[in-house]
């Protein structure tokens, strides 16, 4: 009797848009790791450099190594030049646990909001596939007033923060692509 060849998975597609509402930008994508190991990467600020897309989150961090809610940090950022620090306020961290979804949000000072959404998929070990997660990454720009909103789409804010997601998940992806 004869084995079949081992089928290597397909390698994870782009992220994709996902339509969450108005003033959200959001996209989600397949990562090749469980949402546990994504979630330890995403959970400590002083790695957000590692996997941010936008090249606007520099290496300097402060505050804990594992966010809870309620916790402050700050990040160093850089964009157009201008350097700044970043404080920032975990409203949700909440594990992924079985098949509960994980989740990470934070608040900046002018009201919007970050949130990864890490959902664990179905495995299927017969075709190498183990430890998936469906990645989601939201900029939430609906606490913001309405002339704040205005400015942020003329600034070409949303489009900025849509390339930086897209290359967040990009780099999410690959990162684990090499682990399996």
């Amino acid at each position: 009797m004869t084995s079949a060849p081992h089928t290597p998975p397909n390698p994870p597609s782009a992220p994709g848009q996902v339509y969450l509402g108005d003033h959200i930008v959001a996209f989600s994508a397949e990562v090749a790791a469980s949402p546990d190991e994504i979630f330890a990467l995403i959970v400590d600020p002083h790695r957000h450099h590692e996997i941010d897309g936008s090249g606007t989150v520099q290496r300097r961090a402060t505050g804990p190594h594992q966010l809870k809610a309620g916790d402050r940090f700050s990040v160093d950022m850089r964009v157009f030049g201008i350097r700044y620090r970043l404080p920032l306020r975990v409203l949700t961290a909440q594990p992924p646990e079985g098949d509960r979804t994980g989740v990470l949000e934070w608040a900046q000072p002018t009201g919007h909001r970050w949130r990864w959404e890490l959902a664990p998929l179905p495995e299927d070990p017969a075709r190498g596939e183990k430890g998936r997660t469906w990645v989601t990454e939201s900029y939430d720009a609906r606490a913001q007033l309405r002339p704040v909103r205005a400015a942020l789409s003329l600034s070409k804010v949303y489009s900025r923060n849509a390339r930086g997601i897209q290359a967040s998940l990009s780099r999410l992806q690959k990162r684990f692509a090499s682990d399996r």
